[in-house]
């Protein structure tokens, strides 16, 4: 895939995001010293997860052309980015100052016609998840892939390292442990031997 797409499923994978949390990420959500990333999740409620330290240097990378980006928005004038009405009530600033920046804007402005202001929206769910299936259709994959496959994976994957469920449903943000559980029926259980029929033996 192509850049900035793979930075997205890469962050899908390595974090366990949701699509819509990933492509929302603003440059405040990094803590780089502390190696932590704050994800805001569904219904408003924020969590945190490790930043994978094999993508490091691609995300301070990212945050660079951001902050290209930023300052000609900056000297053409432009009204910041979008914020939600609660948000932009409560910080009026905020839209144009650079840690409330998206991680992976959109390459034009927007323009909004109420307020006859340019802003910029972050990339669309829709542009990553089509960049997916081309990919996958020139891999040629014999099993459906989509954007939540990456977070299902990151979960099995946990469990198979001996993550116990309790922590992987923290970085999940499940309300209900039963919901993670579920990710118990997708890593097979091995005894001493790992399990072979006996036409294998």
């Amino acid at each position: 895939m192509e850049h900035p797409y793979n930075l997205v499923v890469k962050l899908l994978y390595g974090c366990g995001l949701r699509l819509f949390e990933s492509v929302t990420l603003r440059v405040k959500n990094f803590n780089f010293d502390a190696g932590i990333l704050t994800v805001h999740g569904k219904g408003d409620k924020d969590r945190t997860v490790p930043i994978p330290q094999a993508i490091t240097s691609e995300l301070t990378a990212q945050l660079e052309v951001v902050k290209k980006q930023y300052d000609a928005d900056v000297a053409a004038g432009f009204a910041g980015v979008f914020l939600d009405d609660q948000l932009e009530r409560k910080y009026p600033n905020a839209a144009k100052q650079f840690i409330w920046q998206w991680l992976f804007p959109q390459p034009s402005l927007t323009f909004v016609e109420d307020s006859n202001e340019r802003r910029r929206y972050h990339l669309h769910d829709t542009h990553v998840q089509q960049a997916l299936y081309e990919a996958v259709r020139r891999a040629r994959l014999t099993k459906r892939v989509t954007s939540h496959t990456f977070r299902h994976s990151y979960a099995t994957h946990l469990l198979q390292a001996n993550y116990d469920i309790r922590t992987i449903q923290t970085l999940l943000e499940h309300s209900d442990v039963r919901t993670t559980m579920i990710y118990t029926h997708c890593v097979p259980s091995k005894t001493i031997k790992e399990l072979k029929s006996p036409l294998d033996f």
